[in-house]
């Protein structure tokens, strides 16, 4: 079934949903967890251009996928944590390439047809550029 996990996290309340699904689903499988933060704000976007130290924001990433991690491996999974920067769609798929994982499986925030068509979906992207499957677990809106 499936052995590695990819787990695109926005590090918002909605990564509960999808962590809570995919231990089940993960433990079922003693499938191998990558989880994977995407920073895009200008600092993270011009790291490398503009030779840049990583933005107090990023830090605070960083150290938030490091306790989800330690939370996971606490629990016994088999689990690797990396920020990248960028683009999120790309840097997902770039990733889920990069350490061969067989399921993306990741928070979708339901902002409905119109919101999507204009904030954009990084979910709706990955999903049309990716031949690996893509598990999308939709987040209680905000206040439910």
């Amino acid at each position: 079934m499936y052995r590695h996990i990819l787990i695109p996290l926005d590090l918002s309340p909605a990564d509960s949903v999808v962590l809570e699904h995919i231990r089940k689903l993960a433990k079922f499988t003693s499938a191998r967890i990558t989880l994977l933060h995407v920073a895009d704000g200008h600092v993270a976007r011009n790291l490398l251009n503009l030779d840049l130290a990583p933005s107090p924001e990023m830090v605070e990433d960083q150290q938030q996928l490091e306790r989800y991690q330690a939370d996971l491996r606490t629990d016994g999974f088999t689990v690797d944590a990396h920020l990248a920067s960028g683009e999120p769609a790309d840097e997902i798929l770039a990733h889920a390439g990069k350490v061969q994982c067989d399921l993306i499986a990741m928070a979708t925030h339901g902002h409905g047809m119109l919101g999507d068509l204009i904030l954009g979906s990084v979910a709706h992207t990955v999903r049309h550029r990716t031949e690996i499957p893509v598990l999308l677990i939709k987040a209680p809106k905000k206040g439910k």
